[in-house]
């Protein structure tokens, strides 16, 4: 009796115009199977791609993948396929392919085209297609990139459903949704009072009940740049939330690694760096058994690599940490405010001495070309460097903000510490979020050495 020859049925679709035009994945299934079962093979499993286009990359079709992988392991002796457009747009990922049906005596058969790779000229034409359809697609891929660069130009929403609190107007720009525009504007406003995402999430969620956004929601407003309005690297392409600075400072205070199980959290989690290896030290609570029988408890800082990289890296506890900033944050705010003010004089003053010599450099050269000593061209390509290193002088767009160093020295007017003092531990962090920036620690002594502040 003569084997049965096993059959693999694969098929694939890229869009909702090819399940429109009668290329479903059903329709292509149902073809399959009864191609098949009129020749008699031994369907031995079917490889649906959906939603795949052929030019991408073989890696990210799984069902090719797997479908490979049962002809590596010998299970398959044919593969069928509608036409070579739903089997391969890509020459190369073709003979890829080709080479492994070949070393494991595996044929391939499109059963609504005739293909025959057995001749020479067989493998010509299929070679012939293959370019043509290549061809096609990357004209496709090349006009849907004109027009998404079109809408990016126009400030047009692409497609999918606009992020949480947008939503599109009539020339499809994205403006804020009034159903939704008060629960981020609250998200915001929540955040820059706690400067914690948990904190946000569970606030929002208990104001707002069923109509409140979901927490992957709430954490995707917090993380993503469009509600600055920049989209696709384009300012102003959307009604913007929040500024660029504050959306900068969400990123750079990030509580994320807070610990969860906390029911009060440590006032300087993720601010204290490791003198070791860098990494954020994180907080633990340690327990002492005191001689009256009672439990004292008090928060400490390490690093978590100490545990995994075994170094021996510092331990803190938190109210020497607070008293350390205490001690220090104003006299250490008042020094970094002058030396600012030095830098910038400095760097200033030598801006000014450069543009100066330049510009007599040019000075002389329009008297030499005036005086007909240099040939135009020449002036032309000396004066347009010298314009270069000119504009190079100009004094870069001011990076610290006067009004958030404004902010921060009303924080330590009056006897503001009396106040700190009667904040709980939330605000306490709160506080030290929204001034500094990283705390240091002395790698030999294991002492606080420093921070710096949000400036």
């Amino acid at each position: 009796m003569e084997k049965p020859i096993r059959c693999a049925l694969y098929d694939r679709v890229s869009t909702d115009i090819q399940v429109k035009d009668g290329l479903s994945l059903e329709a292509q299934k149902q073809a399959l199977t009864e191609y098949a079962l009129s020749h008699n093979y031994q369907i031995v499993g079917y490889y649906s791609d959906e939603g795949i286009t052929a030019r991408k990359k073989m890696q990210n079709r799984r069902e090719l993948q797997r479908l490979l992988n049962d002809v590596k392991a010998d299970r398959i002796d044919l593969i069928l396929v509608t036409k070579l457009d739903r089997w391969f747009r890509n020459i190369k990922d073709y003979h890829n392919t080709q080479a492994i049906l070949e070393a494991h005596g595996c044929n391939w058969k499109t059963i609504f085209e005739e293909y025959d790779t057995t001749t020479s000229n067989g493998r010509f034409a299929i070679n012939i297609m293959l370019s043509v359809n290549e061809n096609e697609c990357d004209r496709d891929s090349e006009r849907i990139k004109s027009v998404f660069a079109y809408k990016k130009r126009n400030r047009e929403h692409l497609n999918g459903r606009p992020a949480y609190g947008y939503t599109t107007d009539e020339q499809k720009h994205l403006v804020k949704d009034p159903a939704t525009r008060h629960i981020v504007e609250d998200i915001f406003r929540t955040y820059f009072d706690t400067y914690s995402k948990k904190a946000t999430v569970r606030r929002i969620q208990e104001t707002y009940g069923e109509d409140s956004p979901t927490m992957y929601q709430i954490n995707r407003v917090l993380s993503s740049e469009t509600y600055t309005g920049l989209k696709f690297g384009i300012a102003g392409y959307c009604d913007p939330y929040i500024t660029s600075e504050q959306f900068q400072k969400i990123r750079q205070v990030s509580d994320s690694k807070m610990i969860p199980h906390q029911t009060e959290p440590f006032i300087f989690s993720s601010m204290i760096r490791c003198p070791v290896c860098g990494k954020n030290m994180s907080g633990f609570v340690r327990r002492r058994q005191l001689k009256d029988g009672s439990t004292s408890e008090y928060k400490r800082y390490r690093c978590g690599a100490k545990f995994t990289e075994f170094h021996n890296g510092a331990c803190i506890s938190e109210s020497v940490v607070e008293k350390y900033l205490l001690d220090n944050i104003v006299l250490r705010f008042k020094e970094t405010m002058i030396d600012l003010e030095k830098n910038s004089q400095r760097r200033n003053g030598s801006r000014k001495n450069q543009a100066a010599a330049i510009q007599a450099e040019m000075e002389r050269l329009n008297l030499l070309f005036q005086k007909g000593r240099i040939k135009e061209d020449y002036y032309d390509e000396q004066y347009e460097l010298l314009s270069e290193k000119l504009k190079a002088c100009e004094p870069p767009k001011q990076t610290i903000s006067p009004e958030a160093c404004r902010t921060l020295a009303a924080t330590f007017e009056g006897d503001w510490i009396s106040l700190y003092e009667k904040l709980d531990a939330s605000h306490k962090r709160a506080f030290w979020k929204g001034i500094i920036k990283e705390i240091n620690v002395d790698k030999d002594s294991h002492k606080i050495s420093g921070f710096t502040f949000y400036l």
